[in-house]
């Protein structure tokens, strides 16, 4: 989950404070948690019209059920299961289906999960996919970098847009809303394993689609 910024109040707390009566409370969670979350419907949907529909609607929900909800999870968890929800029913509006069953593979494709090692540099599948897109600090870009800034930019949203509709919302999960297995699994309405088996499948795809321009260094292990 994302913490709670330096000497500033916790999610839960904004929670039970906006339920109080607390709009403050409210502008403090949304200003936190807007840009992951439209970012992860944008990625997940492709269309930024669409994507600040369901941006809306999730926080409309949250609104709603301010009175009902009981921090029994971190508050991403919570934004990211109703985020979920929303985009499932997206899917089956357009006739489609969120998990169509192509990106899950077959018990016996499924490797040791405890005995593979990823690539370090996708070890965590914690890319920070904003500075991947803007790339490195210039302290004099030029019109070559921003060509390459934008390359950089398309062949991630290419490699995104090529995974299945499970592993990518996996990925954009663990990315945008720094979620653990067991949260994504929560949110999402599967088991660990499954959002493991995604995860790395998803990560897999992206190396091999975007290898050259790994990111150095990595994050923390997966867990």
């Amino acid at each position: 989950m994302l913490p709670a910024m330096a000497g500033g109040t916790d999610d839960a707390q904004l929670m039970t404070r906006f339920a109080s009566g607390d709009l403050a409370a409210f502008e403090t969670l949304y200003s936190r948690h807007k840009g992951a979350l439209y970012r992860y419907f944008l990625r997940q949907c492709g269309d930024p019209e669409m994507a600040a529909e369901l941006f809306q609607e999730v926080w409309v929900r949250v609104i709603k059920a301010r009175e009902r909800n009981e921090p029994r999870a971190p508050f991403t968890t919570y934004m990211y299961q109703i985020g979920h929800n929303c985009l499932v029913d997206h899917y089956r509006k357009a006739g489609r289906s969120l998990t169509d069953g192509n990106g899950e593979p077959e018990a016996s494709e499924i490797p040791d999960l405890l005995a593979e090692e990823l690539d370090p540099a996708f070890a965590s599948a914690r890319w920070s996919l904003v500075d991947w897109e803007q790339g490195p600090a210039d302290p004099a870009p030029g019109p070559e970098a921003a060509n390459s800034v934008a390359q950089r930019a398309a062949r991630l949203w290419s490699a995104l847009e090529a995974l299945p509709p499970e592993q990518r919302e996996a990925f954009l999960l663990h990315e945008e809303g720094e979620m653990g297995l067991a949260e994504i699994a929560t949110a999402t309405g599967a088991n660990a394993e499954t959002v493991k088996s995604r995860l790395r499948y998803a990560v897999r795809k992206l190396r091999a689609a975007l290898g050259d321009l790994a990111p150095a260094g990595s994050r923390e292990a997966l867990s």
